[in-house]
C-alpha cells in the first residue's frame, strides 16, 4: 500500500505522461524540472496534429479519469471564466465508467458487523447502475421492503484526494506563470470544486441531504422523498428505499398510468422553485435521470450527492432579485447582484444596467415559444463576465439547476412557462415582506445596526485623534469639546431612531387599519387606534426634543 507522497508521485507521473501525449509540453517545462520527454507517448506527434487545443484538453481530461472529468464538467457551466470554444468541448465530456467487481455481502458484514442473512432476503450481484464514485445494487430486506445499496468504489477517496492535490498544483503553476489564473480567479473556482467533490464522494453527506429533504417536504402531497435505512448506512455504504417509478420524460408510460405529463412538468418546476425559495436547499443536478414519477403521481428526486445551499442573508437578496425580475426593475436587479457578489469590477454602471434591461425586455416581450431559458442564462453569464462579478457557489448551481429542470419540463410540455411559475412565490414573498411583523423586525434590525455604527463614531474619532497626536499633528484647537460633540451625535441619533420608529408605526397602523381582523370599536380597529395615538405621541416627543435643542 502506497503512502500519500508515493501515491501523489505516481499520479504525477501519470499526469505528465498524459499531458505530454496531448502536446502540453509548455506546462510540463515548468513542473519543477521534470523530464517530460521520458514520459511522452511514442505516438504523441500524431495525436497532437489532430484537433484544436480545446479538443486536446477534453481528450486529456477524459484519459486522466473521473476527478478530471468532473472538473471539466463543473467548468463547462462557467462561461464567465472560460472561452466559448473550450466550454463547447467541456460540455462533451463523458465519464468512461467501468464496473468494478464488489462483494456486497462481504462489504455489509465488514462495515456493520452483521450476518447478511439475518437482515436481507436477497441482494443482487449485478449492479443496477455504475458511476465514477459508486455502484448501486438492488436488494430486499427480510420484511420484503425493496431497497438499493450504494457502495463506494475501493480507494476512490484516496484517488480523488491525490487528484485534487495535482489540480491545485496546476492552478499554482498557471497563476505563477501567467495573469490568466488571477484574472479568472482560478483559486476560488478550484476551491469550490474541491469542496463540492468531497461532499459528493461522502455517502454520509448524501444521507444527511436526504434526511433534510424529508424534513423539508414531509407535509407536501406532491412529492415523496425516499426513506433512508440508517442502520445500514455509513460513509462507504448508503441503504435507502427503492423507488419503483417512471422516468419523468417517459410520456407514454405516464399516460398509460393516467398521469398528466403537463401537470407533472408544472409540479416538478414548482417543487424545484420551492426548494430554492422556501428552504434555500436544492437539488443541484435535476436532470431527467434523477427525477421519477410514482404511479400515484408523486414526483421523486433521487441522487442527493450534489446539493446547493443558500445562506439566509443571500436568500433574502435572492428573493429581492426575483421580485425585481418579475417587476421588470433593472436598477434593483443590478443592486441585488452587487450585494450578492463576492467581488466585482464594473467598468460602466450605465451599460451594466442597460444590459440587464435588454434581458428583461426580451423575456417580457417574447412569446412563450420564443423564450429560451438557456439563452437567457448565457446572456446573464456574459454580463457577469463583462463586469467581473464573482458570484457565490450556489449561484452557478442555480443556473445549472434551472436550465436542467426547464429542459426536462419543456421536453414533456413545450408550453411550460418558468416565469409564470415564479408569480405565486413573488406574491408570497411580497406579502411576507410588508407584514407588520416583518416590517417591525426589519425596522428594529436596521435601527440596531445604525445605532451600533453611530455609537462607534466617538471611539473611532478618538482613535484618529490619537494617531494624529502620535504623528505630532496639532488638532486640539479644532476639537476642544469632544464630550459635547459626543452628546450632540447621540442626541441626533436618538431623534433619528424616534423618526424611524414613527415611520414604521405609521406603515404598520395603515396596514392594520385596512385589515378586518382583530378587536374593533364600531368600524374602527382597536390596534389601529392605539397605533394612531402612539404616532401622535412620538410626533410630540420629537418636536419637543428638536425645539429644546
Amino acid at each position: 500500500m502506497f503512502d500519500k507522497p508515493q501515491r501523489k508521485l505516481k499520479r504525477s507521473a501519470r499526469l505528465i505522461s498524459v499531458l505530454s501525449k496531448y502536446g502540453f509540453k509548455d506546462i510540463l517545462a515548468r513542473m519543477n524540472g521534470n523530464k517530460q520527454e521520458e514520459s511522452s507517448s511514442g505516438n504523441s506527434d500524431e495525436i497532437i496534429s489532430k484537433g484544436t487545443v480545446y479538443e486536446r484538453i477534453r481528450l486529456a481530461l477524459e484519459e486522466l479519469g473521473p476527478t478530471f472529468v468532473k472538473l471539466g464538467q463543473t467548468f463547462s457551466n462557467r462561461e464567465d471564466l472560460l472561452p466559448p470554444e473550450l466550454i463547447q468541448e467541456l460540455q462533451r465530456l463523458q465519464d468512461k465508467v467501468e464496473t468494478v467487481e464488489m462483494d456486497v455481502e462481504e462489504a455489509l458484514e465488514n462495515e456493520f458487523n452483521i450476518s447478511v442473512k439475518d437482515y436481507f432476503r436477497e441482494i443482487q450481484k449485478k449492479p443496477l447502475a455504475t458511476a465514477s464514485i459508486a455502484q448501486v445494487y438492488k436488494a430486499v430486506l427480510l420484511d420484503g421492503s425493496p431497497v438499493i445499496l450504494k457502495l463506494r468504489k475501493p480507494n476512490v477517496q484516496s484517488v480523488i484526494e491525490d487528484d485534487l492535490l495535482l489540480i491545485k498544483d496546476i492552478e499554482k503553476l498557471i497563476s505563477a506563470y501567467s495573469e490568466i489564473g488571477e484574472k479568472l480567479n482560478l483559486k476560488q473556482a478550484i476551491s469550490t470544486f474541491e469542496r463540492s467533490l468531497l461532499e459528493e464522494v461522502s455517502l454520509i453527506n448524501e444521507k444527511n441531504n436526504i434526511l433534510q429533504f424529508r424534513v423539508n417536504f414531509k407535509n407536501n402531497k406532491e412529492t415523496y422523498v425516499p426513506k433512508v435505512y440508517e442502520e445500514f448506512s455509513n460513509n462507504n455504504i448508503l441503504c435507502m428505499e427503492f423507488i419503483d417509478g417512471i422516468k419523468v420524460t417517459d410520456t407514454s408510460a405516464l399516460v398509460e398510468n393516467d398521469i398528466d405529463p403537463v401537470k407533472v412538468s408544472e409540479t416538478g418546476l414548482r417543487l424545484f422553485v420551492s426548494q430554492i425559495l422556501d428552504y434555500g436547499f436544492f437539488h443541484a443536478d435535476p436532470h431527467a435521470g434523477n427525477i421519477l414519477v410514482r404511479k400515484d403521481g408523486k414526483i421523486v428526486f433521487i441522487d442527493f450527492g450534489a446539493i446547493g445551499k443558500i445562506l439566509p442573508n443571500d436568500k433574502e437578496i435572492l428573493e429581492n432579485l426575483i421580485i425585481s425580475f418579475v417587476a421588470k426593475n433593472s436598477h434593483k436587479i443590478v443592486r441585488s447582484l452587487k450585494k450578492m457578489a463576492i467581488s466585482y469590477e464594473i467598468p460602466d454602471e450605465r451599460r451594466f444596467e442597460n444590459d440587464v434591461e435588454e434581458i428583461l425586455n426580451f423575456v417580457h416581450s417574447s412569446s412563450l415559444q420564443d423564450i429560451n431559458v438557456q439563452l437567457i442564462i448565457n446572456k446573464m453569464k456574459d454580463i457577469l463576465k463583462d463586469n467581473r462579478l464573482y458570484m457565490p457557489d450556489y449561484f452557478y448551481l442555480l443556473f445549472k439547476g434551472i436550465s436542467l429542470i426547464e429542459g426536462v419540463g419543456r421536453s414533456i410540455n413545450p408550453d411550460l412557462d418558468i416565469v409564470k411559475s415564479l408569480h405565486p412565490y413573488t406574491k408570497k414573498i411580497f406579502t411576507r415582506k410588508i407584514s407588520p411583523k416583518n416590517l417591525l423586525k426589519t425596522g428594529m434590525d436596521r435601527m440596531m445596526n445604525f445605532t451600533d455604527n453611530v455609537d462607534e463614531i466617538p471611539k473611532e474619532l478618538r482613535s484618529v485623534l490619537q494617531k494624529l497626536d502620535d504623528n505630532k499633528f496639532t488638532v486640539s484647537s479644532e476639537i476642544k469639546n469632544i464630550e459635547k460633540t459626543n452628546q450632540l451625535i447621540k442626541s441626533s441619533v436618538v431623534n433619528l431612531i424616534l423618526a424611524m420608529v414613527l415611520g414604521a408605526n405609521i406603515i404598520a397602523t395603515a396596514i392594520v387599519f385596512s385589515s378586518e381582523s382583530g378587536p374593533r370599536i364600531g368600524e374602527l380597529s382597536v390596534v389601529a387606534v392605539l397605533g394612531f395615538i402612539f404616532s401622535i405621541l412620538l410626533v410630540v416627543i420629537i418636536l419637543l426634543r428638536v425645539t429644546r435643542k
